[in-house]
């Protein structure tokens, strides 16, 4: 039940990075962990596959101008142009399998049936 909760925990926390990439209307702002200067899954993933002079403006702007809307936008449309996006989902649904392949070493029941739907709701909600 502990690699479970890990890989449900996981899951929910990329699925709540995520959020910040998004122009739906979910209740948190975009870009808001890029001004809280969060390093989430989609940038760090960003940071490690774009090229030098981007990653050193991508830096300078979460460090030092991560204030500035337009600045905050570039930084998203690069990490959706650069796959974190793609990448923090395939992560996310890898946890999640995860959890319920672990989940389905326990005999069906109401609880496990319960547990399950909790998983999937994690990656599925929209806010």
């Amino acid at each position: 039940m502990q690699q479970f909760g890990e890989n449900v925990g996981m899951a929910f926390q990329i699925k709540d990075d995520l959020f910040d990439y998004t122009a739906e209307n979910i209740g948190k702002p975009t870009g808001i962990d890029i001004k809280e200067k969060k390093l989430t899954l989609p940038l760090i993933y960003t940071l490690n596959h774009c090229e030098k002079s981007t990653r050193k403006k991508i830096i300078y702007i979460v460090k030092n101008e991560n204030r500035d809307k337009e600045k905050v936008g570039y930084v998203i449309d690069v990490v959706k142009q650069t796959g974190g996006i793609n990448y923090a989902t395939d992560k996310m649904i890898a946890f999640r399998n995860n959890a319920l392949t672990l989940l389905h070493e326990f005999e069906p029941s109401e609880t496990r049936d319960a547990l399950e739907d909790l998983v999937i709701y994690t990656t599925d909600r929209k806010y």
